[in-house]
């Protein structure tokens, strides 16, 4: 019999992968679905990204190469320029990357040695599962510290003891935060930071949704820096940014160092995104209009589900920035609550499935369009009224 790694045993399916099933059985029947589940937004990409794209496609492919084209490299410094008042050295500090997610979980093995004595990588629970798979794989330990509403979702190294942090090789951090949609100041990166490089420890921004903001801007964990990259990587994506989950386009930014080791190290993984996708990636990083316009679409589909969970007395927490509201299950349990929701044609995720920190919560994607989101609040509403479903 083939042996398996036993890292596949410890994680079991990935934690949606149910939910996206259970959906794709009730969506087959053709009647309404209302998709809250995964972050994948219905508008369309902007018909200048598709137009880069088909135009890149010529009539013979080349591998790319992992340090990507040059244009993309400067598109990406010059966005963290304009939006972060940071400079990016293209050449030193800028890495392509296909889509954040396959970034994350390929970072231990340019850093983390499974035979050494930091082999803990730190991240916040309820959080992105990637940050602990990508850890175990790499033969590390994955170390998740429970995040509270009281803390508003936030991990704060300065509170953890100092053993712990002399274990860690990455500690992992997400804002706006999925799946809570928290937002942190520069004053909290640098505090954060400071912690970090005392304990030698690799300080991982995961900035996936950067972009999707509405009070404030959100600060990139660059801007607490001041120009000394050491020991600090910044992941961005366009997938929410610009709308292109499809197209696996993301970039790691940061310590020339590692981006040198992580040059060594992803040729031999095979994960650079095609040309004519970079060529897409450089027009969406080089404009911000499309970017502003999807912000307000994201707005106005909060300004159809935050009044009605007031309404309905049920509590929500973070939910500042992304396009993820997280709220309380009424009743308490979450899995319940998900199921009631299915039957409802309501489809959530359960907060478990971003850790056991998230039990008793529920995350919403606003995925569906704002008359989507209005049809969905009526049924949810009329299951409300009618019994159907607990209330606060």
């Amino acid at each position: 019999m083939v042996t398996s790694n036993p890292a596949l045993a410890q994680l079991g399916g990935y934690p949606l992968a149910r939910l996206q099933d259970l959906a794709g059985q009730l969506r087959a029947d053709g009647a309404t679905l209302h998709d809250f589940s995964i972050g994948d937004p219905d508008e369309p990409t902007p018909a200048f990204i598709r137009e880069a794209l088909t135009g890149a496609v010529g009539p013979v492919s080349r591998y790319p190469t992992a340090a990507g084209q040059r244009e993309l490299r400067e598109a990406v410094a010059g966005w963290f320029a304009r939006r972060h008042g940071v400079e990016i050295d293209p050449d030193a500090h800028v890495l392509p990357s296909a889509g954040s997610k396959e970034a994350i979980f390929h970072l231990p093995l340019a850093v983390l040695d499974p035979g050494g004595p930091k082999r803990h990588v730190v991240w916040g629970d309820p959080g992105y599962p990637v940050y602990g798979r990508g850890a175990m794989f790499a033969g590390g330990v994955s170390d998740p510290v429970t995040l509270t509403a009281e803390d508003g979702w936030r991990l704060d190294l300065t509170a953890l003891p100092a053993d712990r942090l002399d274990r860690a090789c990455i500690a992992w951090v997400n804002h706006p935060h999925n799946p809570t949609g928290a937002t942190v100041d520069v004053g909290w990166y640098r505090q954060q930071l400071a912690v970090a490089r005392d304990h030698d420890v690799l300080f991982a921004s995961d900035e996936c949704y950067q972009e999707v903001w509405f009070d404030e801007p959100a600060p990139s964990a660059l801007e607490a820096t001041d120009g000394d990259l050491t020991g600090v990587l910044a992941f961005v994506s366009l997938s929410k940014r610009s709308g292109m989950t499809g197209y696996r386009s993301g970039a790691i930014v940061g310590d020339p160092e590692l981006i040198t080791r992580l040059r060594l190290l992803r040729p031999n993984i095979g994960t650079a995104p095609p040309d004519f996708v970079q060529v897409a990636a450089t027009a969406a990083w080089s404009d911000q209009g499309h970017v502003d316009e999807r912000r307000a679409v994201f707005a106005a589909k909060r300004a159809v589900v935050l009044p009605f969970l007031e309404e309905a007395g049920i509590e929500v927490s973070g939910s500042e920035a992304t396009f993820y509201v997280w709220f309380r299950a009424p009743g308490g349990d979450d899995a319940a609550y998900t199921e009631a929701l299915l039957r409802e044609r309501i489809v959530a995720s359960p907060g478990r499935s971003f850790g056991p920190g998230g039990t008793g919560w529920l995350r919403l994607a606003l995925v569906p369009t704002v008359d989507g989101c209005r049809a969905a609040v009526a049924r949810w509403r009329e299951a409300l009224d009618a019994g159907r479903l607990p209330g606060s």
